[in-house]
């Protein structure tokens, strides 16, 4: 009879056992692993599974803590040059950051929770909690107010190669609307224009024509035209300056090529390569 009230007993506390350990289980929330870049952290979702870093061992807590924060440490110094263009690590720097934009707000708001819930726990004052506690606020602020700057880094950067294209291809552009525009062959004397640019810093102005003529203007000056070298005295009394002028003055400034601007990244771009120079030609 005593065997069998023993054997009871256990039966009932192996039962509370595994009661209580299921329990247990599931407040314990799982590990989440994320990498940015070369740095790997893990750390735990306590608030999102409605448990308590309290209750968990604050070995491991204070190891998690101290995972993000290493991890954020190391983002907002191996971003430090995606601000500035002429630094030598700044498109991997500025590639961390775009990547950071993409998947680090998510690890930011479990950390800010964490933080937030360490204040109840009472090893909140022990070891390395208060050191870890008042860093981690210190790198959450630093990061969103690196993430905070990369849209406008972005920006920068996307202007600053869309610039980069148009003076590397301004050659080909000019080419390609002379070889759709010009007749052939062309004749001296015939303003027939093909293509307008402005300089790089908006001071001055050029139309091109087919014949080689070229009208310039700088600034508040009056346009002037210049004509090729090597024309004989027939072909220079066949040009008529007015008619060269007058085209060019009359054609659409929306048409000149100009370098790009953050206002005209954001409009939708050209058909083509020069597609609306182009229209505006004869």
């Amino acid at each position: 009879m005593d065997r069998m009230m023993t054997l009871a007993r256990s039966i009932a506390l192996l039962g509370l056992g595994a009661v209580f350990g299921g329990c247990a289980a599931k407040q314990a929330p799982p590990v989440q692993h994320y990498a940015l870049g070369m740095s790997r952290a893990e750390y735990r979702d306590y608030t999102g599974a409605k448990a308590s870093p309290c209750d968990s061992e604050p070995r491991w807590f204070q190891d998690e803590l101290t995972a993000v924060n290493g991890l954020l440490a190391r983002f907002i110094k191996e971003t430090e040059q995606a601000l500035d263009p002429d630094g030598l690590e700044h498109a991997k720097q500025l590639a961390l950051l775009e990547e950071g934009l993409r998947t680090l707000p998510p690890v930011l708001k479990v950390h800010e929770s964490n933080l937030q819930a360490l204040k109840a726990c009472d090893f909140r004052r022990a070891g390395a909690f208060p050191d870890l506690a008042q860093r981690g606020a210190t790198l959450l602020s630093e990061a969103r107010e690196r993430m905070a700057l990369g849209p406008e880094i972005q920006a920068a950067a996307a202007l600053r190669e869309a610039q980069k294209q148009w003076r590397e291809q301004g050659a080909e552009r000019e080419a390609k609307a002379k070889e759709t525009w010009c007749p052939k062959p062309s004749k001296v004397g015939q303003p027939d224009l093909y293509f307008a640019r402005e300089s790089p810093e908006g001071k001055r102005t050029e139309w091109f024509f087919c014949d080689g003529h070229v009208v310039e203007k700088a600034g508040e000056a009056e346009a002037t035209l210049l004509s090729p070298e090597g024309l004989s005295k027939a072909e220079r009394r066949r040009v008529q300056a007015k008619k060269y002028l007058g085209a060019a003055l009359a054609y659409p400034p929306e048409e000149v090529d100009r370098q790009p601007t953050a206002e005209s990244l954001q409009k939708k771009p050209a058909a083509s390569d020069n597609g609306s120079a182009a229209e505006g030609a004869p």
